[in-house]
């Protein structure tokens, strides 16, 4: 099944890349890979969620979370490539958590971002990862991630 029709199927609308916050580009395509900046949880303009998982945000709001970090860097690679058919691997996925002290869900958190990318890219979207927890990210999001894919010619 096509990338199109996984999406349509799963009711899932790439959205527009959301606009840098700082002095950085979206995503970068070099060779075969594209590397995303850090995406954060924004929907329609605004962070779905503020603060600490484990505190202010409930882990299962945080991995709704992620899961839009995830399409968000979609938008991004989309951004660079074209067509997301162009997708041949997930190879990399880093997702930080904004924990709150003694908070230890980051990977359940960041599965949110894991499980649409297989639901979107099938086998493809299966990668390495990495879930780590940190004090504060910017605009006080809960979560942020970020991806590198590979892409055909």
């Amino acid at each position: 099944m096509s990338v199109s029709a996984r999406l349509a199927e799963l009711g899932i609308d790439i959205p527009e890349v959301v606009p840098p916050v700082a002095a950085y580009v979206p995503a970068v395509a070099t060779g075969r890979y594209v590397y995303t900046s850090g995406q954060l949880p924004m929907r329609g303009g605004e962070l779905i969620a503020v603060g600490l998982v484990g505190d202010a945000v409930d882990p299962e709001v945080a991995k709704d979370c992620a899961r839009q970090c995830a399409i968000n860097a979609i938008a991004a690679i989309q951004s660079v490539v074209g067509n997301l058919e162009r997708v041949s691997r997930v190879v990399k996925v880093v997702g930080f958590v904004a924990s709150a002290s003694g908070f230890t869900g980051q990977p359940g958190v960041i599965n949110g971002a894991s499980e649409v990318l297989g639901e979107i890219f099938g086998d493809a979207g299966r990668h390495a990862r990495s879930a780590v927890g940190v004090a504060a990210l910017p605009l006080d999001a809960p979560v942020e991630v970020e991806m590198i894919v590979e892409v055909a010619d």
